[in-house]
């Protein structure tokens, strides 16, 4: 049964967010909001986590797990970047965007696309998900909490509790989040192409 953290949106309470770093730093699978939607995350070095997202979400090995990191400083450990890339991914972060970039060493190889050895990073612009970042101290392996067979992302933190109490290991509710899932850039090859269109504007990627 899943345990469920109730959080304050602007003023997260920290004992509860030391709780759900501690849980996640165990192993915990958890649901969480986002400027965009509820994602699902787990620590980062996580094999069953990793699992777990695939089996919740029937994703297969070629899907793009998103590293959400606090800020650009830990974005940029994770992923390799030039200078024109630079400028244009600073300029959208923290936002709904989520970049597809060559991952560094520090990635995981399991987390990488299994051909073009690139991974997601964001950088969130919500209270809450910040607050977990910080206290965690590392990024969170995350997906879109996008259940098979629907359009919609899940949005509503008593709703997932309700539907995956068995699935995820927490539910992190601060009652505000995002409803659509983020807008996916890729840049592996130089240029910005739009993979999905999401929450962020994607005019200034065309």
């Amino acid at each position: 049964m899943a345990k469920y953290y109730d959080v304050h949106p602007d003023n997260p309470q920290p004992r509860t967010i030391s709780q759900v770093a501690a849980a996640i730093r165990d192993g915990a699978l958890i649901a969480y909001p986002t400027d965009s939607c509820y994602a699902l995350g787990c620590r980062l070095g996580s094999r069953d986590g990793i699992e777990r997202i695939r089996t919740v979400r029937h994703l297969d090995d070629r899907h793009h797990f998103t590293l959400v990191c606090q800020d650009f400083a830990q974005l940029g450990q994770f992923v390799r970047i030039d200078n024109d890339v630079f400028r244009a991914v600073k300029a959208s972060t923290p936002g709904s965007y989520t970049f597809i970039l060559p991952a560094t060493k520090e990635v995981p190889r399991m987390l990488q696309h299994p051909k073009k050895k690139t991974v997601g990073v964001r950088i969130p612009d919500h209270v809450v998900t910040q607050a977990l970042l910080a206290e965690l101290g590392e990024p969170l392996l995350s997906s879109t909490l996008l259940l098979p067979g629907e359009e919609e992302p899940m949005t509503q933190g008593w709703e997932i509790k309700d539907r995956l109490d068995h699935v995820v290991d927490g539910v992190l509710d601060s009652g505000e989040c995002g409803t659509g899932p983020t807008t996916v850039v890729d840049f592996s090859s130089g240029e910005a192409e739009i993979v999905r269109r999401g929450a962020g504007d994607p005019s200034r990627f065309e």
